[in-house]
């Protein structure tokens, strides 16, 4: 890979990360709800699942969709059930002194998992290994990902960094109850690409 490429993918992999997602919408809403230290579980499973997943589809994953076609709808059926399921947490997330005791955030295997149901993950994963890793090769395929776990860190600590700052004015009830609405809300138009492609 040359250093045009390598820079090319570079900027891809940050961009794709660091743009509003469901990921980033729920590590800012952890942020926001946990804090930092309690969303690092979190945060360590989207930015080291994310390119697992990566991995996984440069390696042949593709493959199963083309042996058998409804396993996209299938996907895609789960992907909304979640992504809804999790936005109505969020809603009903308790205020932060609550939270310490009663609610917790997503764990690093929730994390992993999710990517699985992720619509924009399985976007950017393909667009990337199109893009950057046609051949499919090894080599290729973990570089990709390499460069997804660096710029996966950067993004995972600036959105939960401004959710833990987003907490300092979200101190009554009433202002986080309608932070964690807009949340959910905004994670549920994430979907809109998902059921209404352009």
């Amino acid at each position: 890979m040359t250093l045009d490429i390598l820079s090319a993918l570079v900027a891809f992999a940050f961009v794709t990360v660091i743009t509003p997602g469901p990921n980033n919408l729920m590590l800012m809403a952890s942020g926001t709800n946990f804090g930092f230290v309690r969303t690092i579980p979190h945060m360590l499973g989207v930015g080291l699942g994310f390119p697992m997943m990566l991995v996984c589809v440069g390696l042949g994953v593709m493959q199963l969709f083309d042996l058998w076609p409804p396993a996209y709808l299938l996907l895609k059926l789960m992907s909304v059930v979640y992504l809804l399921w999790l936005a109505w947490k969020i809603a009903n997330a308790a205020p932060p002194s609550d939270a310490r005791t009663e609610g917790r955030p997503l764990t690093f295997l929730q994390a992993t998992a999710f990517q699985w149901v992720n619509p924009k993950a399985w976007s950017m994963a393909l667009s990337a290994v199109t893009l950057y890793a046609a051949g499919r090769d090894l080599a290729a395929v973990l570089l990709v990902a390499g460069v997804y776990v660096a710029c996966g860190t950067i993004s995972t600590t600036t959105w939960t960094m401004l959710g833990q700052q987003i907490r300092r004015v979200l101190r009554s009830p009433a202002r986080l109850r309608l932070f964690n609405r807009v949340m959910a809300a905004l994670l549920v138009a994430t979907l809109v690409p998902v059921l209404w492609p352009v």
